[in-house]
């Protein structure tokens, strides 16, 4: 099937923020049916909102660490914390993000947040394992 060009824009998109092993593994892995989802998304989130020129990517990915910790998304937000970082938001602001998230979204949902987050940040080497005594 032909992919429209905001499809093949939200791809090239996608890769940057993501990384093209994940988006191609991704796509790769999805049969027909996840293929349509997998279309969507590309097309319309990464496509159609992450090109609009009203906002920058740092901007975006804010947001949506902001979001996905008040929604309560570990899975998600693993992969968007991995994505701002590679958009230039930094372990300062991740951390008063989602701290600004805990309050208006409640305890648990930025427990939730956090642990993911911290995983995401030991496993990208942008944060240091705390020393055992």
């Amino acid at each position: 099937m032909s992919e429209t060009p905001m499809f093949e824009q939200g791809l090239d998109v996608r890769r940057e923020v993501l990384g093209a092993a994940y988006v191609d593994g991704s796509l790769a892995k999805a049969d027909d049916f996840m293929m349509a989802f997998q279309r969507i998304t590309t097309e319309w989130c990464w496509g159609y909102t992450w090109t609009r020129p009203g906002l920058d990517r740092r901007t975006r990915s804010m947001l949506n660490l902001a979001m996905l910790a008040a929604m309560s998304k570990p899975a998600e937000l693993k992969l968007h914390v991995r994505g701002a970082l590679q958009n230039g938001v930094t372990i300062d602001e991740i951390r008063e993000i989602l701290l600004h998230a805990t309050v208006y979204s409640g305890i648990p949902a930025g427990l939730e947040a956090f642990k993911a987050a911290h995983e995401v940040l030991l496993a990208e080497g942008a944060l240091a394992p705390k020393a055992a005594k």
